[in-house]
């Protein structure tokens, strides 16, 4: 890399974890991403772009957001999806020490190309390592093992309060990618961790499945 034998670098994950001797082999496997850096909080000059690869659950290709929502026992099932986006909220800020905001938006111009539906929220943010888990499709987040870092790590369920308020308001349980694929053909989703500079952006499309 053309490093001088007196210049300084780490070498971190897109997490800004330092790779060292004692944590290579946990760290370093194939497909991971990595940044050379001269230090761990350095600010990123430009984007960086990783594409994720995962083999989609057969479910993701034959119902798509579509099989639970058609079964609503004939209600209407648009509530229902919107209330799986505002359950993954609701989680992510249930351990907010102030305000817990969550902002629901209907976009009817052209701002993103199409009309959409925006879901905003001031909770603990994801690492590009969460993002990456939440698009393995019926990955639960209560319930990923091994490899898997569950975007919402160390998530407890809180003491019995109004079901609005606990992150178990979802109707189907059929999760948000389900719900973003009824609702529309793509989701994207930002998400700046708590304790990190760094903003992270992750891009589905029904196009990609």
């Amino acid at each position: 890399f053309g490093i001088a034998s007196d210049e300084n670098f780490v070498i971190t994950t897109t997490n800004r974890k330092e790779i060292t001797e004692d944590n290579f082999s946990e760290l370093v496997q194939d497909g991971v991403t990595l940044y050379l850096l001269q230090s761990i909080d350095q600010m990123l000059l430009l984007a960086t772009r990783e594409r994720i690869n995962f083999l989609p659950h057969y479910d993701t290709l034959v119902k798509s957001g579509m099989y639970e929502y058609y079964a609503s026992e004939g209600q209407n099932p648009l509530p229902f999806a919107l209330a799986e986006l505002i359950d993954n909220s609701l989680s992510a800020t249930s351990r907010n020490t102030g305000i817990r905001s969550i902002e629901i938006k209907l976009l009817f111009d052209d701002s993103q190309g199409k009309p959409a539906v925006a879901v905003i929220d001031n909770g603990s943010g994801m690492t590009s390592k969460q993002l990456n888990n939440w698009a393995v499709y019926r990955l639960s987040k209560f319930t990923r093992q091994g490899d898997f870092e569950s975007d919402h790590s160390g998530y407890v369920r809180p003491l019995p309060v109004p079901r609005s308020l606990n992150s178990d308001i979802s109707y189907f349980g059929v999760g948000g990618k389900q719900a973003v694929f009824f609702v529309g053909q793509s989701a994207r989703m930002i998400s700046k961790p708590a304790a990190s500079q760094d903003v992270h952006e992750l891009v589905l499309s029904k196009e990609d499945f």
